[in-house]
C-alpha cells in the first residue's frame, strides 16, 4: 500500500489516497478521456486508489463534477452515463474518476499526482479505436531519431519543427 498525494495546477485543491496500484501505465485513448482531461497526446493515465481512503485535505466546495454519456451516437433514451469525473473549475485540472459501479475505487489522473510514482516496466494503451489519427499509438513513427525526447524545452520552436519537417502550412 502506498499513500499518493494529488492536487490541482491552481492549488485550490488537494487530495490523498491510498492505493494498492499506484504505476500509471494504462493509457485511456477514448473520446471521452481524450476530450475531457486533454492529456497525453489525446490520452488519459489513470491509477486506482482506495475510495474509502480518499480525503480531500483543501477545497472540497470548490470541486465539481462530469458525467460523460457513453455514446452519444444512440438515441437517448439509449444512452449510458459512465464515471464521474471531479474537477477544479477554477484551473480545469482533472483530479480523478469514480463511479457507483466500482465504489471501492477512485481513478485518480497520473498528472494530478504530486507524489512521485514509480515508471512503469510497461504500458498498456486502450480504446485505440476512439483515439485521433494525430496521437493513435499505431500510427506514429517508430524510428529513434524521429521519437525525440526532452527534460525542458527543446532549442527549437513549433514553427522550427513544423518547417524543418516540411508541414508548415
Amino acid at each position: 500500500m502506498i499513500h499518493l498525494k494529488g492536487s490541482c495546477h491552481c492549488g485550490q485543491v488537494e487530495f490523498e489516497f491510498d492505493s494498492e496500484t499506484p504505476v500509471p501505465f494504462m493509457r485511456c485513448f477514448c473520446s471521452i478521456c481524450r476530450k475531457t482531461s486533454g492529456g497525453g497526446g489525446g490520452y488519459t493515465a489513470n491509477i486506482m486508489g482506495l475510495s474509502k481512503t480518499l480525503v480531500i485535505t483543501k477545497g472540497s466546495d470548490k470541486i465539481k463534477s462530469y458525467r460523460a454519456i457513453k455514446d452519444k451516437t444512440k438515441p437517448l433514451e439509449e444512452q449510458q452515463q459512465c464515471q464521474d469525473r471531479f474537477f477544479c473549475p477554477q484551473c480545469a485540472s482533472y483530479l480523478w474518476a469514480y463511479s457507483d459501479e466500482w465504489k471501492q475505487w477512485i481513478y485518480p489522473y497520473a498528472s494530478a499526482i504530486d507524489t512521485p510514482m514509480k515508471p512503469p516496466p510497461a504500458t498498456a494503451s486502450i480504446m485505440l479505436e476512439s483515439a485521433a489519427e494525430w496521437a493513435d499509438p499505431r500510427k506514429l513513427p517508430r524510428r529513434a531519431e524521429l521519437n525525440q525526447m526532452f527534460d525542458e524545452y527543446p532549442d527549437f520552436s513549433l514553427e522550427m519543427w513544423h518547417k524543418e519537417h516540411g508541414e508548415l502550412v
